[in-house]
């Protein structure tokens, strides 16, 4: 007989409660908190502007204030696949939210979501496998202009072009999207991140290697053709060769 069922057998819902600053550091140390201090599956930290924004890679995320949505959140029990969920969630939200003209958003491993080819996204997860819980950090460009970026970003960074006001509908969209994606087997979203693959037959480098990117495995990790035979990456940084 099977036993109770958990947020990753059942539809989630996500954003409430929700927490909003005005200015924060990082949405992700306001989540990371509030779920050490036993905040429930779902809980959302969202804010105007960040002072100290992270990304993957230690790196920091720059928005300037009211143009992005900025946002946290607490899952309990998260799936082992959460990072490449969210990146779809997250590319499924830029579809149907882009202005027309683009090509599609593309996801490059593990789940960078790029728009025309420029980064539009970005997202960290931050988890605690002892406490059987995960903050979910997203970055999305709503209404990010280039020019306001600083200058060593303005060539790969992209945005959605959206006013100001859009932010809160994207953002009940993406609430939306990433329950439909959590709900869903892992597989739905693996296969989806392979039709968005972004690095697919591109030569990829990384700190052991290089090589020829062959697709994502059952697993989610990146396949890469190398001299020696084929590698699969189940973590680290992949760079695009030129």
């Amino acid at each position: 007989m099977r036993g109770p069922v958990g947020p990753r057998e059942r539809e989630r819902r996500l954003g409430a409660p929700r927490l909003h600053l005005r200015l924060t550091d990082s949405t992700n140390t306001r989540a990371r908190e509030l779920a050490a201090a036993g905040a429930p599956d779902g809980t959302l930290v969202t804010a105007d502007e960040q002072s100290a924004g992270r990304g993957r890679q230690g790196r920091a995320w720059s928005a300037p204030a009211h143009t992005s949505l900025l946002c946290s959140l607490v899952l309990r029990e998260p799936p082992p696949l959460l990072p490449l969920i969210a990146g779809v969630a997250v590319a499924d939200t830029v579809d149907r939210q882009a202005t027309a003209g683009g090509s599609g958003a593309l996801i490059k491993w593990p789940n960078d979501v790029l728009l025309d080819g420029c980064k539009v996204a970005g997202i960290l997860v931050e988890a605690r496998p002892q406490a059987d819980w995960a903050v979910l950090g997203i970055g999305l460009n709503v209404a990010v202009s280039i020019a306001q970026l600083p200058p060593e970003l303005r060539d790969r960074a992209g945005t959605l072009g959206l006013p100001p006001t859009a932010i809160e509908p994207v953002l009940t969209e993406l609430l939306a999207a990433l329950e439909r994606r959590l709900a869903a087997p892992a597989e739905a979203a693996l296969e989806s991140l392979r039709a968005r693959d972004a690095l697919l037959g591109r030569d990829v480098g990384w700190e052991d290697g290089r090589g020829l990117a062959a697709g994502i495995d059952r697993d989610g990790r990146l396949l890469v053709d190398a001299g020696h035979g084929r590698v699969a990456l189940d973590a680290g940084e992949v760079h695009l060769r030129v």
